[in-house]
């Protein structure tokens, strides 16, 4: 008899801890599901806004290579991409459109041409130019992270269960060369087999890492990780933004000033997962509404510039829809909207730019298409 009781406590104390452990692992792997968008485009009258930027970007910021990173073109041989060079990340950011529009036809051709383009043994390189018929050796970790999402949706979107088969099998493939002891690095150069010894916190999408194709630990371990870094790079409640990177090499966090695209960016990573802060949203609302979200800040929240941009507001409405918070959809949605090129007249007509010097940037233009389907 005693044995039998024993037996049953032990199998009882088991049961409780099983019972924790799957609590433990539903918790995590739920507070890691991607939050779908509210899709609070549809409810505002945008449409034009929409067709005159996609005939803008289709029209002249656009050649056969993909779309350009700058309209005014350079000899496309500095450190940084400029001119008429493409990015993975323009692609990424097409293929993403495409999906969430439901145009499997135009996702495929745009998904062939970056396989054309950038896809690399190690990754999608960040960077081709057409001038200098150079493809760069290197990727970056959120360009990769961006197209395995974007074949995700695909997936979900058109019923197509190949594209979720390639995002695992690419996914596998950045684990491999851009995760070291758990942690994700900005890129990995394939001449010195190399990774860099940072991660730039807006690259911490938390939610497309689970579609790695690695054991549950090793993912657990990567998600939780970067879960953290993201997480204590948080500024302060005063000025609830993000520290810019994390070195691993000193355990610190660095930034000589806060981009506001990018800690928006973090905190949109962060409100897909779950995990905002209520500070960083009360802040931007409060910003947006008053038009006052500025491009840099030092580490204390005085702004460095009164610059207002595209990419912010689209960021911005990118998180109001998110968080289901249509008020500052709608408030980011129509600050963006001031930036839009409304004369017919102007070589611009349609896009994002600066009509003082031609220019206009692939990002800022891209953000915005994809905030008017969020």
């Amino acid at each position: 008899m005693r044995m039998n009781r024993n037996f049953i406590i032990l199998s009882l104390v088991l049961m409780g801890i099983a019972a924790i452990y799957t609590m433990y692992h539903v918790t995590m792997g739920n507070s890691l599901q991607r939050q779908p968008n509210s899709q609070y485009g549809k409810t505002m009258p945008i449409s034009k806004n929409r067709e005159l930027l996609i005939s803008f970007i289709q029209n002249k910021l656009t050649s056969k290579y993909g779309t350009y990173t700058n309209l005014l073109d350079t000899d496309q041989n500095g450190a940084a991409a400029s001119g008429h060079e493409v990015l993975s990340e323009s692609a990424g950011l097409w293929m993403r459109y495409y999906a969430l529009t439901g145009q499997q036809d135009k996702f495929d051709a745009q998904w062939q041409q970056a396989r054309r383009i950038f896809d690399t043994s190690i990754g999608f390189s960040y960077r081709f130019s057409p001038k200098q018929n150079r493809l760069s050796p290197m990727n970056a970790s959120v360009d990769d992270l961006r197209i395995i999402r974007a074949l995700d949706e695909a997936s979900i979107a058109f019923g197509t269960k190949s594209y979720n088969k390639e995002a695992k099998a690419f996914g596998n493939r950045l684990y491999e060369h851009n995760v070291v002891n758990g942690q994700l690095r900005d890129f990995y150069d394939p001449t010195y087999k190399v990774t860099n010894s940072f991660l730039t916190l807006c690259y911490i999408d938390a939610a497309s890492l689970e579609l790695a194709s690695v054991s549950r630990k090793k993912k657990t371990t990567l998600e939780s990780n970067m879960l953290q870094i993201a997480q204590k790079g948080y500024l302060s409640d005063a000025f609830p933004f993000y520290q810019t990177r994390f070195d691993f090499t000193t355990n610190q966090y660095q930034s000589e000033r806060i981009s506001t695209v990018e800690s928006l960016l973090t905190i949109l990573n962060l409100a897909e997962v779950q995990q905002q802060k209520a500070g960083s949203i009360r802040y931007i609302k409060e910003r947006v509404k008053a038009g006052t979200l500025y491009g840099q800040y030092d580490l204390d929240g005085k702004p460095l510039n009164n610059i207002r941009s595209t990419a912010i507001y689209a960021i911005s409405a990118m998180i109001g829809s998110v968080i289901k918070d249509q008020e500052l959809y709608t408030d980011s949605i129509l600050q963006m909207n001031e930036f839009q090129i409304q004369d017919p007249q102007s070589p611009l007509y349609g896009g994002f730019g600066d009509t003082r010097n031609g220019q206009a940037y692939s990002f800022d233009n891209l953000m915005a298409l994809l905030a008017y389907v969020y």
